[in-house]
């Protein structure tokens, strides 16, 4: 009960800074698109946490920018249930891809090619959500002006990859960093195993 408590709590914290950062962070603007820095790392710390965790913070920040953006926007940001669902299930189930040789390193090859995995379910959830648009007329004349494939596929498909890339990289400083002070779920499960495999090789 009580942990449920406080990963309620923490899943409020991150929604509402889930609704914040779009607002407050610097955009990378690459005509017609732009990309706001660490506006998708509310949703991938709650990852670290527990899938419902992760699940409830996507919810939560779509439903806010329901009420405070526009409806491609918020499904957008409604289509992150999917990325952050598979991906918190897969980490419950193997938290220790979080470390290398016991510790929580950038150079993580295991980490990184799930970053890239779950980039990749990431982007094509968004550019799902964008074609339909695209192709229903709802998008503004400067996406159709350079095409599909420029706009969409590369801008919206490739650039939201990048994107994703980084943004996983600064939840998962930010969450190591969070570590020191606070219980992840993901990160003990991880150092618990490397403890115990430790002493299995001693």
């Amino acid at each position: 009960m009580k942990t449920n408590l406080k990963h309620l709590t923490i899943s409020s914290l991150l929604i509402g800074l889930g609704v914040l950062i779009p607002m407050v962070m610097p955009k990378v603007m690459i005509p017609p698109a732009s990309f706001t820095l660490a506006s998708h790392v509310p949703v991938f710390i709650a990852m670290f946490f527990a899938p419902w965790v992760a699940v409830a913070v996507s919810l939560g920040t779509a439903f806010g920018f329901f009420i405070s953006t526009s409806p491609i926007i918020a499904l957008r940001a409604l289509s992150h249930v999917v990325f952050a669902y598979l991906g918190a299930k897969y980490l419950q189930k193997h938290p220790e891809i979080v470390l290398k040789n016991g510790k929580f390193t950038f150079a993580n090859g295991r980490f990184q090619l799930f970053n890239l995995v779950i980039g990749i379910i990431h982007s094509v959830c968004e550019l799902a959500v964008v074609s339909a648009f695209y192709f229903m007329g709802n998008m503004p004349d400067t996406y159709y002006s350079q095409g599909y494939i420029y706009t969409i596929f590369i801008l919206m498909g490739v650039g939201g990859l990048i994107h994703s890339l980084v943004d996983f990289n600064i939840a998962y400083f930010v969450a190591g960093a969070l570590y020191k002070q606070f219980d992840l779920p993901i990160f003990s499960s991880a150092v618990k195993q490397a403890k115990e495999l430790k002493k299995i090789l001693v």
